[in-house]
């Protein structure tokens, strides 16, 4: 499954460059058979069971006992089957919007697809280092070459803050190595120097960072609107929904399973730089007029209610913080294609400019209804569930930050219904007289997606199922400090 799109990525490079279409349709084949194994794999996947399934493990680089180890779990089944489904989602959504390169770009994106499936199944701490920065080359260069007019900016801003992060994330890595004497990724510190509380702290640190670059967490979120309003729609949707749940994944893969100790002494600090994530993003998202950049720091409040929920380390935190991290992933991937409709059509994202667009596309403002719900969480669709579980299990441990944090649930509600407004409502702008509703090819990207949404609303169970043994026992390492 991980190297199927590296395989495809090989194949894409030896055909003709003139073969436009010929190389789309082989990209989107790569990219659909990663999703039927996902869809096997979420299907066949014991939810009995919090160990490690169907895994891997051979030696790699014997001398410094490295593995090539490699496995799923309730946490990474779930994500691997949203990064499988946003693969072939992308690459519609590119059909007619990239127009130059197209070879390149479509090569470009199935490396990030491997280096992210790799990322949410690797057991071993440098493969998992090695996957995670195989995403970052690719991704600089979509931005930076198939970009808006600043793009260069963008991919050069995620490429040093990401690099930050990377470099922090090597010498915590080398210092897990030199006091453990093995690189494999662990679940217990039992038995080892990893049990040193001055050292988890250090070594949690330097996680930490790295992550928080990715998630983004304030204060290294500046890199994020830059970058979503730069890159391409598809691009974004993969920003958004798959590689900021890189940065909580591997909170709860390292910094949580690894390092208990470093957690429980930062814990506290944790929870209010999520507080600050939630009302900041909110209020951010308030102030725009670029519908683009309003979503983007509407993601930087949502993955708030995620680090809130995890650091509250009992079983409804951290059930919602991972049950967050998938809905976002999925609501987030539907906004961003959204917004790619309409600036499709306009060839500009200023929400001041539109206006009464209900009337010429009732289907368009319908599904765009239907995300921003989703996103403010109204109950009975998926981000309602999510941040009402984070927020419950917050309330346990820091009881007037969760309070307060319910301003970015109201500030959240405001800039959603007043884009709603100035959008969809009113007067129509005359300019739009004519625009085109959203097309069949359009819908097919995002019917799959509001499908998720409706049905993690009513059934969140679709999901906790699969993660909750997984919880059950990191809960335990969590007590067991």
């Amino acid at each position: 499954m991980i190297f199927i799109p590296l395989l495809g990525m090989i194949a894409v490079l030896l055909l003709p460059r003139e073969s436009d279409e010929l190389i789309k349709r082989v990209t989107l084949f790569f990219t659909l058979v990663p999703l039927a194994v996902a869809v096997a794999l979420f299907i066949s996947y014991d939810r009995s069971t919090a160990g490690t399934q169907y895994v891997v493990n051979v030696p790699w680089i014997q001398a410094f006992n490295i593995q090539y180890h490699i496995g799923i779990d309730g946490l990474s089944v779930t994500l691997l089957l949203l990064t499988a489904l946003l693969g072939p989602i992308c690459v519609i959504a590119s059909w007619r919007n990239i127009e130059k390169g197209i070879k390149a770009y479509m090569a470009l994106f199935l490396l990030l697809e491997t280096g992210m499936l790799g990322f949410f199944v690797a057991l071993d701490l440098f493969l998992f280092y090695v996957f995670f920065e195989l995403t970052l080359l690719p991704m600089y260069f979509l931005i930076g070459i198939w970009g808006g007019p600043r793009r260069e900016y963008a991919a050069i801003k995620f490429f040093l803050y990401t690099l930050f992060g990377s470099v922090l994330m090597l010498v915590a890595m080398i210092a897990v190595y030199l006091n453990s004497g093995a690189l494999g990724a662990r679940t217990s510190t039992e038995g080892n120097a990893l049990n040193n509380l001055n050292f988890q702290i250090w070594v949690f640190l330097g996680f930490f960072i790295g992550f928080a670059v990715k998630v983004p967490i304030f204060p290294f979120h500046t890199w994020l609107p830059d970058a979503h309003v730069e890159a391409p729609t598809a691009i974004s949707v993969i920003l958004a929904g798959i590689l900021l749940k890189m940065g909580t994944y591997g909170l709860v893969r390292i910094n949580m399973s690894m390092f208990p100790q470093g957690l429980d002494f930062f814990c506290n600090g944790l929870a209010l730089l999520g507080f600050i994530n939630i009302v900041y993003g909110s209020f951010c998202a308030l102030a725009q007029t670029d519908f683009k950049k309003l979503v983007a720091y509407s993601s930087i409040g949502h993955m708030g209610f995620v680090i809130l929920g995890l650091s509250a380390r009992n079983d409804s935190g951290i059930t919602g913080a991972i049950l967050q991290m998938f809905n976002h992933g999925v609501i987030s991937a539907m906004l961003f294609l959204l917004v790619g409709v309409l600036y499709d059509r306009a060839h500009h994202r200023e929400i001041n400019g539109f206006g009464g667009l209900g009337t010429k596309m009732p289907v368009y403002t319908g599904i765009t209804t239907l995300a921003f719900m989703a996103s403010l969480g109204l109950p009975g669709l998926s981000g309602f569930v999510g941040e009402a579980l984070s927020l419950l299990g917050a309330y346990d441990k820091f009881k007037m930050l969760t309070i307060l944090s319910t301003i970015g649930i109201v500030i959240g509600a405001a800039y959603f219904l007043w884009t709603l407004q100035r959008v969809f409502l009113g007067t129509l702008n005359p300019k739009y007289e004519e625009i085109p509703e959203i097309n069949g090819r359009e819908i097919l990207t995002l019917v799959p997606l509001g499908i998720l949404t409706i049905v993690l609303g009513v059934w969140p169970n679709f999901a906790i199922d699969m993660f909750r043994e997984s919880v059950t026992n990191l809960i335990d390492v969590l007590q067991a400090i």
